[in-house]
């Protein structure tokens, strides 16, 4: 068990976003996630890590309701995600977006229109409105309005990446997921698009669940991070009390050369 500083649960009296109690998932005869536990705090920008195979975006995909959970239940800002009632599973789908990795959106549709698509999934509204709407998220992630014409083929990886994140925010939630959102970028793009979630989070008063490798990105921007393996999650802290773990995995990851780099980068402080 780690210390009580590290527990992936929050006080009794934390205003938790997202609560995960004794999860199990799995594929036929091989368990994934054996009882986990994890609390993600309102407002807080909670990253994941893990080794290949521990099974970060399933835990993710199991959270929003995209994989089946054996057992265990999970809770997403006071409400039963894993309902039975197809109202309150719906009514919930509205309060989060998702950026999947590589953006994930449709090739057959212009980037407008994918960022239309929860639109018109949940509310009845005028095409005009709609476009109107579309235009002001790709502002609101730095892209120029008229990238919405285009088709995901025409645009670089960075811009896909920020188009995905207009989409994840068409509804206003107050709540993201974020699966690898830097892979694939070079790093002065990966960057930039770390500042942008953070001010997005500044500004919006998001609460984010973002899964990445990235050491830049879990030094520069998160305000916790939760290491999952041994299909629990071993340890959840900043990333200075989480060097300080006496785990062979969390070690080499932290406080390896690549971890230094990334601490050395920011000065060694957390965002």
């Amino acid at each position: 068990m780690p210390p009580a500083n590290l527990s992936p649960i929050l006080p009794d009296d934390a205003d938790v976003a997202v609560r995960v109690r004794g999860l199990v998932t799995g594929f036929g005869d091989h368990i994934l996630h054996d009882h986990l536990d994890l609390d993600v705090a309102r407002g807080e920008i909670l990253g994941l890590v893990g080794g290949s195979g521990s099974g970060k975006s399933v835990l993710m995909r199991t959270i929003i309701g995209l994989n089946p959970a054996r057992a265990g239940s999970v809770s997403i800002l006071g409400q039963d995600a894993l309902s039975a009632d197809v109202a309150v599973r719906r009514d919930l789908r509205r309060q989060w977006g998702v950026l999947f990795q590589e953006g994930a959106l449709f090739s057959g549709l212009t980037v407008a229109e994918n960022i239309e698509v929860p639109m018109r999934e949940f509310f009845r509204l005028p095409d005009g409105v709609m476009d109107g709407l579309a235009a002001a998220r790709l502002r609101q992630v730095g892209l120029p309005v008229d990238t919405g014409s285009k088709y995901p083929s025409e645009l670089s990886g960075g811009m896909k990446k920020r188009a995905g994140l207009a989409r994840a925010l068409a509804l206003d939630p107050p709540l993201l997921f974020l699966d690898e959102p830097t892979a694939g970028l070079d790093p002065i793009s990966a960057a930039k698009f770390d500042s942008l979630i953070k001010l997005l989070k500044d500004t919006l008063g998001l609460t984010l669940f973002l899964i990445t490798h990235d050491l830049d990105t879990l030094v520069a921007i998160c305000d916790r991070v939760a290491v999952l393996g041994d299909g629990k999650v071993l340890a959840c802290g900043t990333v200075d009390e989480l060097r300080a773990f006496d785990h062979p995995w969390v070690q080499d990851y932290f406080g390896g050369p690549r971890g230094r780099a990334a601490t050395a980068t920011t000065g060694g402080k957390t965002a």
